[in-house]
């Protein structure tokens, strides 16, 4: 009988080894710190949502929330071998981005049904100002369809890493957990129940945020005067 093995049967062990170097590395190399960790549900459908402005935000995220394992949904770009081969091993799954990616928003959902972690950046990409964007709705309707607690986080000082070298200043990162959301389930989400959620969920995070990563009034009104109704999600 030949056994098979998968990417799945190395995930915990990858996930939470690299999660536990990570925080290791910060400490040595960054000015890290992480608050609000009493936050976190212990247990059920977890929906984790947070800004976005590194391509290091998904593990860095992971290592500042702790305590449970997060599924990270990723632009499907970074999957390609053979780096791709990481993130598999960090339990992320790819979503086509700019794109209704059915198949991605099922898989979220069916990580929420089972009461595990989701992790997902609603600016759908990652921020060019450092200021929060504006938040797609994909998030919203997932945690609508599944009934699932959202927790807001706040990330920063990830926009100094540009280069291996920003680590010789000794970079300020910060992750911020606030306090979770509690979201019924509804079978058929209304275009204004998506809209008064994201509406929450940008406010949370920007408590969370120090007031030079918040939007200006311009930007806020240049966004909805350009936004083409997409709906991407990802790194």
């Amino acid at each position: 009988m030949r056994l098979r093995l998968s990417y799945a049967t190395f995930v915990p062990a990858f996930y939470w080894g690299s999660t536990h170097l990570l925080r290791a590395i910060l400490v040595v190399l960054a000015r890290w710190k992480t608050s609000g960790r009493e936050h976190v549900p212990l247990e059920g459908p977890l929906l984790v949502v947070a800004n976005h402005l590194n391509n290091a935000d998904p593990p860095i995220l992971a290592a500042g929330v702790g305590g449970r394992r997060i599924r990270l949904m990723g632009k499907i770009e970074i999957f390609k071998y053979p780096f791709g081969i990481v993130p598999r091993l960090f339990g992320a799954f790819p979503v086509r981005r700019f794109d209704a990616d059915v198949a991605a928003m099922l898989n979220a959902e069916r990580i929420l049904r089972h009461g595990d972690v989701l992790g997902m950046f609603p600016e759908g990409t990652r921020s060019r100002t450092g200021h929060l964007g504006t938040l797609h709705g994909g998030t919203a309707l997932i945690a609508l369809h599944t009934g699932s607690t959202v927790l807001p986080c706040a990330i920063t000082g990830t926009e100094q890493l540009r280069s291996p070298l920003a680590v010789l200043r000794k970079p300020k990162i910060t992750v911020t957990v606030g306090e979770p959301i509690p979201v019924e389930a509804v079978r058929r989400p209304t275009a204004e129940q998506v809209s008064d959620l994201t509406a929450r969920i940008t406010e949370a995070i920007e408590r969370l945020l120090p007031p030079k990563y918040r939007a200006t009034y311009t930007e806020i009104v240049a966004a909805g005067t350009d936004d083409d109704g997409g709906d991407p999600e990802g790194n």
